[in-house]
C-alpha cells in the first residue's frame, strides 16, 4: 500500500458529520476571536505609547520643538486610541488568528499538502511587518519632509501656512499606507502559492516583467505622496519582490520537476 493511499485513509478517517464541522468551527472562530480582543484591550492601556512610538518619524524630520499635534473633537482622541488598539490587536493577535485556521484546514489536506501549506503562513506576516518597516522608515519621513516643505511664512501680503496634524489624520493615513505597504508586500508569497500549484510560470512572469514595471509604478503614484522619492520608494521594493518572485518560482518548478523524476525512477523497478 502506498503513502499516498495511507493518507487518503487516514482523511476518510478523519472525516465527521457537517455538525461536527461546524463545531470545530465556531470553536476555532472564538479562540480567534477572544486572542484579537485580548489583544485589543491590553493595546488600549498602552494606546498613548503606541501612538508615541508612529509620530517617532515625523519627530526625526520636524524635530521635538516644531512636533504639534491638534484633536478638535471632544472625544476625537478617545476614538483614536479604540482605533489605535484594534489596529494593535490585529498584528499582535495574527499568530494565533492563523494557527486556528490552520487547525482548521489541516486535517482535510495530505502530509505534503501541509507541509506546503506552512511556509506561506509563516511567510505572510513576515512580509507585511516589511511592508509596514517601509512605511515607518522610509516612506512616512518622506511624507513628512514633502508636507512640512508646503508651509509658508508670513509677510507683507502673505498669510502663515503652518501644518498642525490632527491626531486622527495622522492615525488613518499611517495605517492606510501600513495597510497598503502590507499587502503589496505579498507579492511574492501569492505568486510563488500560484507557481506551486502549477497557475503561473516562471516564463510566463519573466515575459511579463515590461507591465508589472509600469504596473509598479502606477501602484506607487496612486498611494504614496506626489514626489519622487516617495513613488520610487514603493515601486522599487515591488519591483524587487517581482524579480524574487520570479527566481522563486523558478526554484519552487525545479523542486517540482525533481520530485516527478524521483517518483518515475522508483516506479520502474515495480514495473
Amino acid at each position: 500500500m502506498t503513502t499516498r493511499e495511507d493518507e487518503e485513509k487516514e482523511i476518510e478517517a478523519s472525516k465527521a458529520p457537517l455538525m461536527d464541522h461546524l463545531v470545530e468551527l465556531r470553536t476555532r472562530l472564538i479562540k480567534a476571536l477572544a486572542a484579537f480582543f485580548l489583544a485589543a484591550f491590553v493595546c488600549f492601556f498602552f494606546a498613548r505609547q503606541i501612538y508615541n512610538i508612529l509620530t517617532w518619524p515625523y519627530i526625526w524630520v520636524a524635530g521635538a520643538e516644531n512636533s504639534k499635534f491638534i484633536y478638535t473633537g471632544l472625544l476625537e482622541y478617545f476614538v483614536v486610541q479604540l482605533k489605535l488598539s484594534l489596529f494593535g490587536a490585529a498584528f499582535i493577535s495574527f499568530p494565533v488568528v492563523a494557527t486556528q485556521i490552520y487547525m482548521f484546514v489541516a486535517p482535510g489536506l495530505y502530509r505534503n499538502e501541509k507541509q506546503a501549506f506552512l511556509p506561506y503562513l509563516i511567510a505572510t506576516p513576515i512580509f507585511f511587518v516589511l511592508g509596514a518597516c517601509v512605511v515607518y522608515f522610509a516612506v512616512w519621513p518622506m511624507l513628512a519632509r514633502f508636507s512640512l516643505s508646503m508651509q509658508q511664512l508670513g509677510g507683507p501680503g502673505q498669510a502663515t501656512i503652518e501644518l498642525l496634524p490632527k491626531v486622527e489624520d495622522y492615525l488613518s493615513l499611517m495605517m492606510k499606507l501600513m495597510l497598503a505597504f502590507g499587502i503589496a508586500f505579498q507579492l511574492p508569497v501569492i505568486l510563488t502559492l500560484l507557481g506551486r500549484v502549477g497557475i503561473i510560470t516562471s516564463d510566463q512572469l519573466k515575459s511579463k516583467r515590461r507591465y508589472f514595471i509600469v504596473i509598479a509604478f502606477v501602484i506607487a503614484a496612486v498611494l504614496t505622496p506626489p514626489d519622487v522619492l516617495s513613488q520610487m520608494s514603493l515601486a522599487l521594493p515591488l519591483i524587487i519582490l517581482y524579480e524574487g518572485s520570479v527566481f522563486s518560482v523558478r526554484l519552487v518548478e525545479k523542486r517540482a520537476a525533481a520530485a516527478r523524476a524521483a517518483e518515475a525512477a522508483a516506479a520502474k523497478p515495480a514495473e
